[in-house]
C-alpha cells in the first residue's frame, strides 16, 4: 500500500519525469485560473455561495474526510459543495473555494508544497472539463455527464501521477482508482444538484449535509476498526493469520518495488514458533493459566519493534522480519527470539519454563508468497523438533514430512477406493437441545485406522488430503456413508439430522450437490436430515463458486452450518451472504465460558447476533456442567461435547440414544 509519506517524495528513479508531469499539470491549472478568474468572479455573491464555501472548507477537515486502508482511498467531501458552486455560480468561484479546501487538507495531512499545488491543479482541470459541459445546459442529464467527465478527468490525472511514482502499469492504476473511488466520489458529485435546489428553498438546509457526512465518516471509521479487529487475535492482541498474510503481502510488495528500482536486494524472514509443553500446562493448570502464559509470550515477542508478530492459533506464533541482508541474519533474529523465551514466566508464584522450536523461511530463497513461506517454515520447525533442536532454517533435503505425507496420501486413496476396507469409519457425537435435553442432531466425525500406523489423527488426515484430489473421494465417501447410515437406522434413531464437514475443494463445483441429490433419491432420506458444515476459509478461497454451490444445496433442502464461528476474519460478512441455518461457536471460546469473563462475553454476543438473524446456535466443546448452565442462561439452542457424550460408532450410538431418551423422559416426569 502506498502511504501518504511516500507520496510526498519523488520516486528514487525517473524523478525528472515525475516532476515534469507535476509541472505540466500545475502549469495547466495556473493557466486555467488566469484565464477564467478575470471577470469570472462576480462583484457580489449571495449568502448561499458563502454557506456552500464554508461547508466545502469545513468538509475537508479531519472529522469529515473518509478514511480507508491507505492513502489511495481517502475521499474529500469538499467536491460535493464545490461542484454545487460550479453549477450555481460558475468556474472561478468553484475553483477558488476548492483551492481553500486544498490548503486546509494540505495543512493537516502535511502535504509538501508541490503536492498541494498538484492537488489544486488537478481540481482546476477537472472543473474546467465539467464547466464546458455545464455551459451547454443545466438539464439533469447534462449535469450527470459533467459529473462523469469531472470524475474521469480527475482520476486520469491522479492515476498517472501514482503510476509515475510507484509504477505497476498505468492501466491497472487507472482501473483500480476508478473501482475504489467511483461510489464515494460519484455520490458526492451527484449530491451537488440537491444542494443547489436546497439553497433555493432555504440556505440553512445546506449545512445539514455536514451531519450526513460526519455520520458516514463515523461509520467508515467503525468499519475500519472492525476490519482491524478481524485481523487481530482476540486473546493476545497480536495479528492473526489474516493479519500476518496482509503484512507479508505488503512487505513483499515493498521488496518488488525495490527490485524494480534496482535498489539493494533485501530479504524477508518468516519465523514460525511452536511452544514446548504447552498442552501439559493446559492439562495440569487449566486453560486460564494457559491463556495467561500465551499472553505473556505474546508480550515478550511483541516488544520487538523491528518485526510484525502474530499468533496463528493454539501455541503457535509467527514473526515477520523485513529488511534482512541474508539467511544468516534471519537465523540471528530467530536466536534472539529464543533468548527472550528462556526466562521462566511467573504465574501465581509458579515459574513456568517456556521453550519452543523455531522454523525459519527466507524470501526469496525459500518461497515467494505467504503460503509457501509458511509451509517451509513449518517444515523447518518440525525438522528442529525432530532433531531435538530449538531452531532450524528450511532446507529442501530436510523436508522429511513430504515423502511421509505422500505415502500416507497414497494409503488413504487405496483405502477409499476399496469399499471393503474397514479402516475408514465414522463416529457420531450427539447434539443436545439445551431447553429440553433432547438429542436433535449428530456430527459425523471421521476415523481412519491405518494398517501400520494405527489410528491417524483426524487433523493430520485432513491436512494430508485437503490439497489433493483425494479430498473429493474422502468427502463423497463420508456423505454416502452418512446417508446409508441414516437409512439403516430407520426409525430407531428418531428424526435426528447429521452434520458433515466439507472442505473448500468440495464446493468448487456442483458435483457434491449432484451426489447428495442422487443419494437421497435412492435411499428416500429427507433432505432436512442432512446438514453440511463449512468454515469461513472455504468461502474466502473462492466466494463466487462456493456461493453458487451453496445456493444449489439450499434449493435441495440441505441445511448449511458455519463451523468454527468467531475464529475467521469476516464472520459478519458471511452471516449476511451465506444461506445459513446454523452457526457453531468454536470450542476455543466455549472452553473458557465458565472461567474467562471475556470468553463468556464473546459467546453471549455471538448467541445474541445469531438469534437476531434467526440462526440456530450450537456450542461445541462443552465439557462440564457449569459451562452447560451458562450456555442455557445465555440462550444457546444446542450443544455438543464430552459433558453429554463422546463420539461413538453407530451401533453404540443407538444404545446410548435409547438410554438418553429414557433418562430424559424420566427427568421430565
Amino acid at each position: 500500500m502506498e502511504q501518504s509519506a511516500l507520496r510526498n517524495i519523488a520516486p528514487p528513479r525517473h524523478a525528472h519525469r515525475f516532476f515534469a508531469y507535476v509541472a505540466v499539470v500545475v502549469g495547466t491549472g495556473a493557466v486555467l485560473l488566469a484565464v477564467h478568474l478575470p471577470g469570472g468572479f462576480p462583484d457580489s455573491l449571495p449568502v448561499a455561495f458563502w454557506v456552500l464555501a464554508g461547508c466545502a472548507v469545513v468538509a475537508d477537515t479531519r472529522p469529515f474526510v473518509q478514511v480507508g486502508r491507505d492513502d489511495a482511498l481517502l475521499t474529500f467531501p469538499s467536491v460535493c459543495f464545490t461542484f454545487a458552486i460550479l453549477l450555481a455560480f460558475g468556474f472561478a468561484p468553484a475553483v477558488l473555494v476548492q483551492l481553500a479546501a486544498v490548503v486546509v487538507t494540505a495543512g493537516w495531512l502535511r502535504h509538501t508544497v508541490w503536492r498541494a499545488a498538484f492537488n489544486a491543479a488537478q481540481y482546476f482541470v477537472s472543473f474546467a472539463v465539467a464547466d464546458l459541459i455545464v455551459e451547454r445546459s443545466h438539464h439533469v442529464g447534462w449535469i450527470i455527464v459533467a459529473a462523469v467527465a469531472w470524475f474521469v478527468a480527475n482520476n486520469l490525472l491522479v492515476s498517472t501521477a501514482v503510476w509515475l511514482r510507484f509504477g505497476k502499469g498505468w492501466r491497472a492504476r487507472f482501473v483500480q482508482a476508478v473501482r475504489v473511488d467511483a461510489l464515494a466520489t460519484g455520490a458526492l458529485l451527484l449530491a451537488a444538484p440537491g444542494l443547489v435546489a436546497a439553497a433555493a428553498v432555504d440556505v440553512l438546509i445546506i449545512p445539514l449535509a455536514l451531519v450526513t457526512l460526519y455520520a458516514v465518516r463515523r461509520m467508515s471509521v467503525l468499519s475500519a476498526q472492525r476490519a482491524l479487529e478481524a485481523r487481530r487475535d482476540p486473546l493476545t492482541g497480536l495479528a492473526n493469520r489474516a493479519g500476518l498474510e496482509r503484512a507479508v503481502a505488503h512487505r513483499l510488495q515493498e521488496h518488488a518495488e525495490r527490485a524494480a528500482n534496482q535498489e539493494t536486494a533485501r530479504r524477508l524472514a518468516l519465523l514460525l514458533l511452536d511452544l514446548d509443553g504447552f498442552k501439559q500446562v493446559n492439562d495440569s493448570l487449566g486453560h486460564e493459566v494457559g491463556d495467561r502464559l500465551l499472553v505473556e509470550v505474546a508480550r515478550r515477542l511483541g516488544q520487538r519493534a523491528d518485526a510484525e508478530v502474530g499468533r496463528l492459533g493454539g501455541d503457535e506464533f509467527a514473526v515477520v522480519v523485513p529488511h534482512l541482508r541474508d539467511v544468516a541474519e534471519a537465523r540471528a533474529h530467530a536466536e534472539r527470539i529464543m533468548d527472550v523465551l528462556r526466562e521462566p514466566v511467573l504465574l501465581d508464584g509458579l515459574p513456568i519454563d517456556v521453550g519452543g522450536s523455531v522454523g525459519v523461511a527466507v524470501y526469496p530463497e525459500h518461497g515467494t508468497d505467504f503460503a509457501e513461506l509458511m509451509q517451509h517454515a513449518d517444515v523447518a520447525m518440525y525438522d528442529a523438533k525432530g532433531r531435538g533442536d530449538n531452531l532450524a532454517v528450511y532446507a529442501p533435503e530436510a523436508d522429511h514430512n513430504s515423502p511421509e505425507r505422500l505415502s500416507l496420501l497414497a494409503d488413504l486413496r487405496r483405502a477409499l477406493e476399496n469399499p471393503q476396507d474397514e479402516g475408514i469409519a465414522l463416529y457420531y457425537q450427539p447434539q443436545v437441545e439445551l431447553a429440553t435435553g433432547e438429542v436433535v442432531g449428530l456430527e459425523a466425525l471421521l476415523r481412519w485406522e491405518h494398517p501400520a500406523r494405527g489410528l491417524v489423527d483426524p487433523e493430520e488426515l485432513i491436512k494430508v488430503a485437503e490439497h489433493s484430489s483425494v479430498m473429493r473421494l474422502l468427502t463423497f465417501r463420508v456423505i454416502e456413508d452418512v446417508i446409508d447410515q441414516l437409512a439403516a437406522w430407520g426409525e430407531a434413531a428418531g428424526r435426528v439430522r447429521v452434520a458433515v464437514n466439507v472442505s473448500v475443494r468440495d464446493l468448487h463445483t456442483g458435483e457434491i450437490a449432484d451426489l447428495i441429490a442422487e443419494k437421497l433419491r435412492q435411499t428416500g432420506i429427507e433432505p432436512e436430515r442432512l446438514e453440511l458444515e463449512i468454515t469461513e476459509s472455504a468461502l474466502m478461497a473462492d466466494p463466487r463458486r462456493v456461493l453458487a454451490t451453496l445456493a444449489r444445496l439450499e434449493r435441495l433442502g440441505i441445511a448449511i452450518a458455519l463451523d468454527d464461528f468467531g475464529t475467521g476474519y469476516s464472520s459478519m460478512l458471511h452471516l449476511r451472504r451465506l444461506p445459513l441455518k446454523e452457526v457453531k461457536i468454536d470450542r476455543s471460546f466455549v472452553l473458557g465460558v465458565a472461567s474467562d469473563p471475556d470468553d463468556a462475553a464473546i459467546v453471549r454476543s455471538m448467541i445474541d447476533l445469531a438469534r437476531a438473524l434467526g440462526l440456530r446456535i450450537v456450542a461445541e466443546g462443552v465439557e462440564d456442567e457449569r459451562t452447560w448452565r451458562m450456555l442455557v442462561e445465555a440462550g444457546c439452542d444446542l450443544a455438543q461435547g464430552w459433558y453429554f457424550a463422546r463420539p461413538m460408532p453407530p451401533a453404540r450410538l443407538l444404545d446410548w440414544l435409547t438410554r438418553h431418551r429414557r433418562s430424559t423422559v424420566a427427568h421430565s416426569n
